[in-house]
């Protein structure tokens, strides 16, 4: 074999071999993305419109996490939200806006190393951010489990999904999910043995199996980096009360492409859940 392609194969092996380097010791770097676009809290609710209280929440580990409680004029219930794994709560006024429409006052929070929180992100961190920013709701505000809704999107639906498998709210809504990390890294690099490599679990579809509250599962025939196909599984291991709301739009925009049906969805979905929504 001449030493040219000798040399050739050898490049091609040592940058595979990088590349799993990077892939196994970097992931959390490739997860949570709390720079993208910014850290920066850059507007509030207050340039939506919207009345809000800053709150700040213990996690019983040291951590200090940053949020807004967003009232809803004559409420029907309380909207626990669990962002994305990018950005922060400031980059979610368009959702703010919409559940503030529907009837729902909303607490949203960044998890630790996101925003203005404390700490570094982790799977369990996150996980503990969340069981934190229930008791806060139910205990800190004394609002009843029964009027509480937990809802996630993308990486938040994996967490919200682990928070219904330890607590009773009124009902569950996942948005853009995955079934798994492993699962969604073994379809984003096939090329590698991503299953082997992966450190995080977040697996929604484990912790579905245990959820007995009524869910919503939101999912975009068009997501680009979720495939629909994540969804349809989520649906199929999940417990009724069920319901599937199909959207148009990207993994990012389908809420804001799909604006009506995603409404008219979560509305159809809450009603028998939650207290009516008032004229």
């Amino acid at each position: 074999m001449p030493f040219s392609t000798i040399w050739v194969i050898v490049l091609l092996v040592g940058g595979y071999v990088a590349l799993v380097f990077i892939l196994f010791f970097f992931q959390s770097h490739l997860l949570y993305l709390p720079n993208v676009p910014s850290r920066d809290v850059v507007v509030t609710p207050d340039d939506a419109g919207l009345a809000y209280e800053s709150v700040t929440i213990a996690t019983g580990d040291g951590v200090t996490l940053d949020g807004w409680f967003v009232p809803a004029r004559q409420a029907r219930g309380v909207l626990l939200f669990f962002h994305g794994n990018a950005g922060n709560i400031s980059h979610r006024l368009d959702s703010l806006k919409i559940f503030n429409e529907l009837g729902l006052t909303t607490l949203i929070f960044d998890y630790r190393g996101y925003g203005r929180s404390e700490g570094e992100p982790s799977e369990e961190g996150t996980y503990r951010d969340a069981e934190a920013a229930w008791r806060f709701v139910t205990e800190g505000r004394h609002i009843p489990p029964r009027e509480v809704v937990l809802f996630g999107r993308s990486l938040g639906a994996a967490i919200a999904a682990d928070l219904a498998t330890r607590v009773n709210p009124a009902a569950l809504i996942i948005e853009s999910a995955f079934t798994s990390i492993p699962d969604l890294a073994a379809a984003l690099y096939p090329f590698l043995p991503a299953r082997w490599l992966a450190r995080f679990r977040y697996s929604t579809q484990a912790a579905l199996v245990s959820v007995l509250c009524p869910l919503l599962i939101v999912h975009s025939r068009d997501d680009e980096i979720i495939p629909f196909t994540h969804g349809q599984r989520l649906f199929a291991v999940a417990n009724e009360p069920k319901r599937l709301l199909e959207l148009r739009g990207g993994h990012n925009d389908g809420f804001l492409v799909s604006r009506h049906a995603y409404m008219d969805g979560l509305h159809a979905f809450l009603q028998p859940h939650l207290r009516p929504l008032s004229p």
